[in-house]
């Protein structure tokens, strides 16, 4: 996976002192001096995913296998940015799949997380994109992804509840239209250490 980072342009800086200024701060003091470069750097890193093609992070890690039973990788952490607030949400991401013909190397399915996570998201989205691109490009028999986060955004300003977690879930084939695949996938992802 090419890992290159997204460069927003250099103007960012320029946007970043004049919020400071528009909030009543100094940008030219010497605890913000540098304040936009960081925040600059930070965007860079924090919006990276739209410099990588996620069927890049999967081609090349398929293998051929005659298992058919359920593959999960569960408990990925993840941090996104909520693209109405440019708050972070955080947490943890399961993915479990049914094998058609391949599978696929266990540390493509979190770098696959992070390629969707590091863009401007809506948690619902991001669970969808994540479920589709697996679908699309390990053609297994079902998938199932449940995400689980904490949003910044509903902690730190709005109904400021600290406690909140959102959970979403996308289920394609044998996850959508089987039931008991759907119920052992969430009950192994529910077991924890």
């Amino acid at each position: 996976m090419e890992d290159r980072l997204h460069r927003p342009p250099p103007a960012i800086r320029d946007l970043i002192a004049q919020l400071l200024k528009q909030i009543g701060e100094n940008p030219a003091r010497d605890g913000l001096k540098k304040t936009p470069l960081r925040v600059e750097k930070a965007f860079e890193f924090l919006t990276k995913g739209y410099a990588l093609d996620p069927k890049a992070v999967l081609n090349g890690a398929f293998f051929s296998s005659q298992y058919d039973e359920l593959v999960i990788v569960k408990d990925i952490d993840f941090y996104s940015l909520c693209e109405h607030h440019l708050l972070p949400f955080y947490g943890r991401c399961h993915i479990g799949y049914l094998p058609g013909k391949k599978i696929v190397g266990l540390s493509k399915l979190p770098r696959l997380v992070e390629v969707f996570a590091r863009r401007l998201q809506v948690q619902e989205r991001l669970t969808v994109e994540i479920a589709r691109c697996i679908d699309e490009q390990l053609k297994p028999r079902g998938v199932g992804v449940v995400m689980e986060a904490r949003h910044l955004c509903t902690m730190m300003r709005g109904v400021e509840k600290q406690n909140t977690e959102m959970v979403t879930s996308s289920m394609i084939g044998r996850f959508r239209s089987d039931m008991r695949t759907r119920q052992e996938f969430l009950g192994l992802i529910r077991t924890r250490r």
